[in-house]
């Protein structure tokens, strides 16, 4: 939302930093970041240097002569709810009966004040449902409801 307003696109790529330079590159764009906290500066960087982050946030400070806690004011926090849930079989998401219905629903009541992302883990036999919005309890019903559709189908 602070991007938004401050006329930055946000651009999704796949997860992990490879991807993210990818994207980067291939649209000349200098700052990336994902979930996990990495946070790439593609003429610094290519991937994801907390020491690096750190040296830039202190360049911003010095040059708007900022605390870090007049720079954090600008910062809310999204409250997120995370649901792994174990699965036996991998399927097409948008195959699984009531499955796009759901996420359309849910994304329709975010109003474009949240976000839903649901993926296969790379590493385990597990699916994960992020939700985030402004409503920790919402959230928390819009995944349990995907992660037990998911659970039901995949199980």
């Amino acid at each position: 939302k602070l991007m938004k307003e401050n006329g930055i696109a946000v651009v999704r790529t796949d997860v992990g930093d490879k991807y993210v330079v990818e994207e980067m590159r291939k649209n000349n764009y200098c700052l990336g970041g994902e979930q996990s906290g990495h946070i790439i500066f593609i003429d610094q960087s290519t991937t994801g240097d907390g020491c690096v982050a750190a040296l830039n946030v202190l360049a911003v400070m010095k040059a708007r002569e900022l605390s870090l806690s007049q720079l954090n004011e600008k910062m809310v926090d999204m409250p997120q709810v995370l649901i792994n849930t174990r699965v036996r079989r991998r399927e097409e998401l948008e195959k699984i009966k009531g499955y796009v219905e759901l996420v359309k629903e849910i994304e329709d009541s975010l109003k474009g004040e949240g976000r839903l992302f649901v993926r296969f883990s790379g590493t385990e036999p597990v699916i994960r449902v992020l939700v985030e919005g402004p409503d920790r309890n919402l959230i928390s019903k819009y995944a349990e409801q995907i992660a037990s559709l998911l659970e039901k189908e995949l199980s």
